[in-house]
């Protein structure tokens, strides 16, 4: 009695708080919701890629484990790549006006007779050299024991004194095995020999049909996969034929550099040396210290502290000029790595497979990154035959 009845305004208005509070919390299940929902697609995803890659890692494993089986093989079938990554070039140029199987073998021919005439050249200068250099380095050894003994290192002239006999003393006692170590050296050899002759066997046929073998592979190859293998392929041998040309330059540049300054100090074994120089720098970074480490002892040997210091000091010197120019203005081109990513490389090939792999680690990691921009890439609107890359 006397009360007023409230208004369809009114009444709404106490039923719209608790409506706003159930709607507040279904926005706020539904958020939860989204969230479970992202972390649980992010866990798949990360998942989805983990046992990809457990499983990528696997066939890489298994893969080394074939390549150590056949370590001879696989060694054999580089080179035969890095022979016809050097002759394609100028075959490819002789056959606009020969045959193409007359262009491959002046070019393998061509190619043989300079390197033997450079061996041959190398062994008989060592050989003439031989009497003198037993004279020079007698008196080094000398001198290096009078620099011992003085400042700053002051060595016990106890300790060095008799160095020669004790050399000759140890060679006698373990003649047995250095003979042993020789013989097992010769065989060494003959597999060396063995090797390269594979190697020059499969380089003819690389050189000479490798567009028929490139487009017989791709025929073996789902169809709809052809051509991104063919982009695979291509990209991998531009990077791996211009790394193996590159890489020579940068070897035979080195090599006159060291060979011109050896021969101006008149450092013995100069031209061994250059020969040494040239090999080692195909390991990048660290190949080319190491051999002008060898240089330095020679000199110190052979002609004294001062001589050897100034060897030492080229080595720094021609480190900035391979590292800041050659690499740069040669390879730059072919192999875009950083030179961490190339030290690294080659520490961990070093590791895993020896010398072979500190030689191997840096094409092989340039061309799977040349696979990936290759492949992150647009595909080229037109089809391209699948045939050989070529350099």
């Amino acid at each position: 009695m006397g009360e007023r009845p409230r208004s369809a305004g009114q009444i709404a208005g106490t039923r719209n708080p608790p409506r706003t509070r159930n709607t507040t919390r279904l926005r706020d299940l539904v958020a939860e919701a989204d969230a479970s929902a992202a972390v649980n697609l992010r866990l798949r995803t990360a998942a989805a890629y983990s046992w990809r890659v457990l499983v990528v890692g696997a066939a890489v494993y298994v893969a080394y484990i074939l390549l150590l089986r056949f370590e001879l093989v696989g060694i054999a079938v580089f080179l035969a790549l890095v022979f016809a990554a050097l002759l394609r070039p100028s075959v490819n140029a002789m056959s606009r006006r020969l045959p193409r199987p007359l262009s491959v073998l002046i070019a393998m021919l061509g190619s043989l007779l300079v390197l033997a005439g450079i061996l041959t050249f190398v062994g008989t200068t060592v050989a003439n050299e031989s009497d003198r250099l037993g004279t020079e380095f007698s008196g080094g050894l000398s001198r290096i024991e009078h620099w011992l003994e003085g400042p700053p290192f002051r060595v016990n002239p106890s300790a060095l004194s008799g160095l020669q006999g004790k050399v000759t003393a140890f060679i006698s006692a373990h003649r047995s095995t250095l003979i042993s170590q020789a013989l097992s050296g010769a065989s060494r050899a003959v597999e060396i020999l063995t090797v390269l002759a594979l190697a020059v066997f499969c380089s003819i046929f690389f050189t000479h049909s490798g567009e028929q073998m490139w487009r017989w592979f791709n025929t073996q190859i789902p169809e709809d996969s052809r051509s991104t293998w063919d982009r695979a392929g291509r990209a991998a041998w531009r990077t791996f034929s211009g790394y193996a040309r590159g890489v020579i330059i940068v070897a035979a540049t080195n090599a006159v550099m060291v060979g011109i300054a050896l021969y101006l100090l008149k450092v013995p074994l100069a031209l061994p040396l250059t020969v040494l120089e040239f090999f080692a720098s195909f390991v990048p970074l660290i190949g080319s210290p190491v051999a002008m480490a060898v240089a330095t002892v020679v000199a110190l040997a052979g002609r004294g502290v001062v001589t050897a210091i100034i060897v030492l000091i080229l080595i720094v010197v021609f480190g900035q000029i391979e590292g800041h120019i050659l690499q740069p203005l040669v390879m730059g081109w072919a192999v875009r790595l950083h030179p961490v990513v190339v030290a690294v490389s080659v520490i961990a090939g070093s590791i895993v497979a020896g010398v072979v792999g500190a030689v191997v680690a840096v094409p092989m990691v340039s061309i799977g990154w040349s696979i990936v921009r290759e492949l992150r890439s647009e595909p080229p609107e037109e089809t391209v035959d699948a045939s050989a890359p070529d350099p």
